[in-house]
């Protein structure tokens, strides 16, 4: 479908666009000067950037497109005074404009709120969405609306003065973002400079858009992610994040770059004069050389927008970027200010999400997998099924109470379900067509790995291998040990602790400490260089801070905020195995449970024999947040914080020590004796309890400045 038909315009006699004439070819005997050839250079890769990335229609190999983006380059080089800052060779390889006018990590105010908006879910809401508007507005026969695709992305701001990026900033919160211009300026679809015809309409400009990662660029990254032997992404949205709020730093290999892309859409504050509907906003975009996604649709009535949503229902998986649905706006956005918001949605535009998916098939087997702590869990084995953009051959069936309330049997046809990055699972049984040749489950008494007694303790649901030794939970053990987030020990992958594993040369996390080169070398048949590189970087780990190894231990309930608070509270590994459940019950964000669990992980004989070989390795766990943590006298001293969300610069262990560093406690939830809470992006329930209790919610700048790190 070409734009013009999904803007509606079938008129078969509008006039045609004449064939491009072809360009005369100047006198070669006279040769450009570089900057007449620097000019002509940049005006061709603006022109193939759009061609690729915007019009889908490249017409040139991406080695012809290199080449000029080397001859400019290095043209740039040779002659230093005709570099700017806007230059394709900039936004691709450099960080920021010349001039910023906000720096890096400050807070900016949306002047023009960037709300959230209300979501619809079916034809129903849609329709009543319209009624809504229709009494709102006095009754109108139909209102005209242009309908957008709701990309899996981040919204950002991109405000431009006198012609120039000032800034680039995260929605934040909706009235405040945190700046990340120079990370937004590598983004190819973000203009660090107007063109010159814009120059001259305006002095402010504050556009907005969605930055988002293509699948394929996606399944690249976390490629190359995990033969580093890295914890991959979930999701193209969540990666994308993760390269916005990353450091700045040299690329110095092309394949690490992280390719993003922006399509531009919505208008903050503007002294400029735009067209007065979104349809003619968004075209008036397009004209001017912003990125726009051509798939949009101006709909006459409401039931044209419902009958072009149920079309993109299937059609979504034919797009290379990540889509949850539909963004359905009324196109006189003079209408918008009539209509207003409501506390934190406008009243002019709805969301229309897409419903999740449904597949049949049929279950052929139900095998069990064992994790890290041992439970046993239950998986449906199933003939592959196409759902959502990929081929299922497996859904969780959670645990053995889902099977039997479920009444699934092996035979059974199924219907299994995929929302968003949700793994696949079973929803119920197409029970109508049974034959009477099913067979019912009986859940196992043994493990599927070691062949141990299973165990179920009566306040749960879970079923549990206890044996220790279980081959799946020490492979799942090791593997969680090396992560990034706990020893970060790269290049400890699946495949080598396989490996591992099956030649006996480790039979738990102790184990690591005893390997050498050739160990490794002898085992996977590495080359000398990597065996090397990785028993160099478990040697590293060697010295990881103890909040990093009390999550590596891979305690039941203590995930990476609990250890943490662990560590900010007790000084050695030792003092915490002493500590009874009382004690640790009174570590604010710990509880009764949790203090169980870390007693029970500790009083276990093979634990703490495990603990002891690892404290004779050298493993002896620095606390750099128990010794930070004694400032009595500091600018936080006797206070409680609670983070939340992400943070622009500082991750949450830099931002939980600098707090501690100050005499103040950092807990894991929010009370009323909490004093501030700080929140970052995506900030979740801890930020609507605080909201509700009137504790102070503050931003990782206003931390700083209390820590007088401003």
């Amino acid at each position: 479908m070409d734009q013009d038909d999904l803007f509606g315009n079938n008129d078969d006699t509008a006039p045609k666009p004449k064939a491009k004439a072809k360009e005369k070819r100047p006198d070669e005997s006279v040769a450009p000067s570089p900057a007449q050839r620097v000019e002509t250079l940049r005006k061709e890769l603006e022109r193939h950037n759009r061609l690729y990335y915007t019009d889908a229609r490249p017409e040139i190999s991406d080695r012809e497109y290199d080449l000029l983006m080397a001859e400019l380059a290095a043209l740039e080089a040779k002659h230093p005074e005709l570099a700017t800052a806007d230059s394709p060779t900039r936004r691709v390889n450099e960080a920021a404009p010349a001039a910023e006018a906000v720096a890096p990590g400050k807070q900016v105010v949306h002047t023009v709120p960037m709300l959230s908006l209300a979501n619809s879910y079916d034809p129903g809401e849609l329709r009543e969405f319209d009624a809504r508007v229709k009494r709102l507005l006095g009754g109108p026969a139909e209102v005209e609306y242009v309908v957008e695709l709701k990309i899996d992305g981040l919204a950002v701001s991109l405000m431009y003065i006198d012609g120039r990026l000032a800034y680039g900033a995260t929605r934040g919160d909706g009235r405040r973002g945190e700046v990340i211009t120079h990370n937004l300026a590598r983004v190819s679809d973000v203009m660090t400079e107007l063109p010159q015809s814009m120059k001259r309409t305006g002095h402010r400009l504050e556009l907005r858009g969605e930055v988002f990662m293509e699948i394929a660029e996606f399944e690249r990254i976390n490629a190359r992610i995990e033969a580093a032997g890295e914890q991959p992404f979930a999701n193209p949205r969540n990666l994308a994040a993760g390269t916005l709020k990353q450091v700045e730093k040299p690329v110095t290999d092309p394949d690490d770059e992280r390719r993003l892309r922006m399509f531009h859409y919505a208008l903050g504050e503007t002294d400029f004069d735009l067209p007065p509907t979104q349809g003619g906003f968004l075209d008036w975009l397009d004209q001017h050389g912003f990125s726009v996604n051509p798939q949009r649709c101006l709909c006459p009535d409401i039931e044209a927008v419902i009958a072009y949503s149920e079309e993109w229902e299937t059609r979504r998986h034919e797009l290379p970027y990540g889509t949850d649905g539909l963004v359905v706006k009324i196109n006189d956005r003079n209408l918008w200010s009539l209509l207003g918001a409501t506390g934190k949605s406008p009243r002019s535009m709805i969301a229309y999400k897409f419903s999740a998916e449904q597949a049949e098939t049929r279950l052929v087997d139900i095998r069990c997998s064992v994790g890290r702590t041992g439970a046993v869990t239950p998986v449906a084995q199933l003939e592959p099924v196409f759902l959502s953009g990929s081929t299922i051959e497996r859904a969780s069936l959670h645990n053995f109470d889902e099977v039997e309330r479920l009444d699934v049997r092996v035979g059974d046809r199924v219907i299994i379900e995929k929302a968003g990055e949700v793994i696949p699972k079973v929803i119920r049984v197409v029970d109508s067509v049974r034959t009477g040749s099913e067979q019912e489950w009986v859940p196992p008494g043994v493990c599927p790995e070691c062949e141990s007694p299973l165990v179920r303790l009566e306040e749960e649901v879970v079923v549990r291998c206890d044996n220790l030794s279980c081959p799946a939970q020490v492979r799942e053990s090791l593997l969680h040990y090396a992560s990034r987030h706990a020893m970060d020990i790269k290049g400890l992958g699946d495949k080598l602790v396989e490996k591992l594993l099956e030649k006996g040369a480790v039979m738990d996390i102790a184990d690591l400490y005893s390997l050498t080169p050739e160990h490794l070398e002898n085992v996977e048949r590495m080359a000398e260089k990597s065996a090397a590189n990785v028993v160099g970087e478990i040697d590293e780990s060697r010295d990881r801070p103890l909040h990093h190894l009390l999550f590596a231990l891979g305690i039941r309930h203590v995930g990476e905020g609990v250890a943490r608070l662990l560590a900010g509270s007790f000084e050695t590994l030792n003092d915490l195995m002493a500590a009874r459940p009382e004690a640790l019950a009174a570590v604010d964000g710990v509880g009764d449970v949790m203090a169980e669990s870390i007693v029970k992980f500790f009083e276990t004989p093979r634990n703490a024999q495990l603990i002891s070989r690892l404290q004779e390795a050298g493993v002896m766990g620095p606390n750099p947040l128990w010794s930070a943590g004694k400032t009595a006298d500091g600018p936080l001293a006797g206070m409680t914080l609670v983070l939340t969300g992400t943070l622009p610069n500082l991750k949450r262990e830099e931002a939980a020590a600098k707090i501690l560093s100050a005499g103040g406690k950092v807990s894991g939830s929010v009370s009323k004796k909490t004093d501030f809470v700080v929140a970052g992006e995506e900030a979740g329930s801890k930020l609507d309890k605080a909201t509700k209790l009137g504790v102070k919610v503050i931003t990782e700048a206003e931390l700083l400045e209390m820590l007088g790190a401003h």
